[in-house]
Formats: C-alpha cells, structure tokens, sequence
C-alpha cells in the first residue's frame, strides 16, 4: 500500500552514513520535493556526510554523532524532543541507524521490504517498501519514494556548492582535468599504484593535467604518494587537503574521473562527470556509478562465479586481498579514449 503526503506536514529522512549513500540518498529525497513542494523535512545524519549537503535547499539536518557512543542517542533524543513526524523514512539497516530511530517519534514508519530489512529491522518499522529485483542501490533508495507516491523518480541533484569553492576549484581545473580518486574505505579495494601511475601518465601524455583527490586518512595519503613515486608525470596531489565540498567542487570541473568503488566516484555522478569505476569485491550493476556503469572495469562476475556455485545472492560481496590484481591497466585506457 503506498502512502500519500499531500495532505501530511512533515517527513524525517534516517541515512546516517556513508558518503555514496548519502548522495544516492540526496536524489532521492529531491524527487520527494519535487513532488510535495510543501512538506518539512528532517534529515538524520552522519557527521562527516553533513559536511557535503549541509547547503541543501529546504532541509533541516540533525548531526548524528556516532563517535559519541551512546550520548549519540540521547543527543538525537533531546534534538528531536517534542516532534512527531507524519512519516519517517528509515533508510539504513544497520542496528544502530534502528537505535537510533527509536528516537525519532513518527506516525509511520517506514523500511526496507522484508528480504532486505536485515538486522532485525523489521521490528523497528510499521510499513515496508515494496521488493524490488536486484536494484541498484539508488533504486532501492527510490523505493523509498515510490512508497510515499512520489511520482518522478528519475535520479536528479542538485548538492550546492558554496561560490568561494567553485572557484577556486575552477582556478585548480583551468585545462582538461583527469582526476584519480585512488582509495576506498578498505585497501583491499583499491587498484595498485604503479597501475594507476600508468594511467596517469597516459592521460598526462595525451596533454590532461593529472590531479590526485581523497580525504585525510592515512591509507589515503600513503596510496596517493606511492602513485606520484611511480608516475613520471608531474601529478597534482589533493589528497587530504580539500574539504568535501572542495572535492565536490573539483569533481564537477573535472573531465573524466578514475576511482574504486568508493564515495567520491558517486560525488562525481552527482555533478554529471564520467566516472571510470574499478570493481572486483561489489557488483558495479548494483554499487557502481549510477550514469556510468557502462564505463566500469569489473571482473566481479568472473570471481564470484570462481567462489560461488550455482545461485549468486544479490548484492553478495566477492572475498581476498588481490582481487583487484586482477583488473589490467589495457581495459582501463581502453575506457579512456573516448575523453
């Protein structure tokens, strides 16, 4: 039964984390403006993510602060105190994200459908969206909206971007830009650096000025210097020392991007940049850059049909440290050459 908002005053959005989510999220809750113009929304979510959509229009944000450990909850609890929400939307399985919906005082609440309302979500939801096959993630975020009877839910975004930041990333991209977003959030996912120093010095060859983007961590930092180390082009390295919304800037100004399956090649997608995506542990039909799967160079299909007979459950993850070994650099140009 889907529910409609017409004639309902407020909306709570529970995604906490992580960043490709939060953009996929992003879209979603845009196609639910679109379609009810009048309604307040709330939106629950991580520290971190709230620094890249912190300037979306007609959006009321409460930090959820997972590092506080369990004053997390009861900070949501007293952020939230004395609201009831005519519905909300519980978009993350995780125990926590259920925890924490506890919090959050709604009328309706509603979840993933039962095949995917893991880790007991089910008993923290009254209403479930519809079972989908085998979505892509965004997909299965528009569930979300489809349960409200949101119409239109063709991905669209629109993540503002403070003006001070788009140009100076507009002074960092003043020729072709080729960005390599090298790391995700565990190495076994990501691509080995004298293998994307040889991309990069093909992009560099063919007159792109090759830059390096990431965040601060320390897998991040290591990863980008062993590429420039590698690489004989003269690589611009950002690695660390932009903001989200900096990164996001970049992104938008640049031509093409290169990058595992990791936040920042769906930051990309938000802002209509090519994104090449390199995939060996994730389905890339299901987690890859939604405009872009096209251009993926995978070989998941190939390694979970080594590990697994028969029937492959949807979203299941491949397993070892070399996979990603196994994607050459040839497929990759290849890719390339139409940029």
């Amino acid at each position: 039964m889907k529910l409609d908002l017409s004639t309902k005053q407020s909306l709570c959005v529970l995604r906490l984390s992580a960043i490709g989510d939060v953009c996929h999220a992003v879209a979603m809750v845009q196609a639910i403006q679109r379609q009810y113009p009048h309604l307040t929304i709330t939106w629950v979510i991580g520290k971190v993510e709230y620094q890249l959509v912190k300037h979306l229009p007609n959006v009321e944000f409460v930090i959820f602060d997972k590092s506080q450990g369990w004053r997390s909850y009861t900070n949501l609890k007293r952020a939230l105190k004395g609201q009831c929400f005519d519905v909300l939307l519980h978009m993350q399985v995780a125990l926590r994200a259920s925890v924490a919906s506890q919090m959050i005082k709604a009328n309706v609440k509603v979840g993933f459908d039962k095949v995917r309302a893991k880790e007991g979500q089910w008993l923290f939801i009254n209403h479930h969206i519809e079972p989908q096959h085998e979505p892509h993630v965004l997909d299965g975020f528009m569930g979300f909206a489809k349960a409200i009877g949101v119409v239109d839910i063709t991905p669209k975004w629109n993540i503002p971007i403070p003006e001070a930041d788009e140009l100076w990333a507009q002074q960092q991209c003043q020729q072709p830009t080729f960005i390599i977003c090298a790391a995700a959030s565990k190495a076994e996912r990501n691509w080995l650096p004298e293998r994307y120093a040889q991309v990069a010095d093909h992009m560099a060859n063919r007159g792109y000025q090759v830059m390096l983007c990431g965040g601060p961590a320390q897998l991040e930092l290591d990863l980008a210097q062993q590429i420039s180390d590698h690489s004989q082009a003269q690589l611009i390295n950002h690695v660390g020392k932009t903001s989200l919304l900096q990164l996001l800037a970049l992104l938008k100004q640049a031509t093409v991007v290169l990058a595992p399956d990791t936040g920042p090649a769906h930051m990309a997608t938000t802002q209509g940049t090519p994104v090449i995506g390199l995939y060996a542990h994730s389905n890339p039909e299901r987690t890859g850059p939604y405009n872009d799967r096209d251009k993926v160079v995978s070989v998941y299909q190939d390694v979970i049909a080594e590990q697994q007979q028969g029937e492959v459950k949807w979203g299941k993850r491949a397993k070892g440290e070399a996979l990603m070994e196994r994607i050459g650099v040839d497929p990759v140009l290849r890719k390339l050459t139409n940029f």
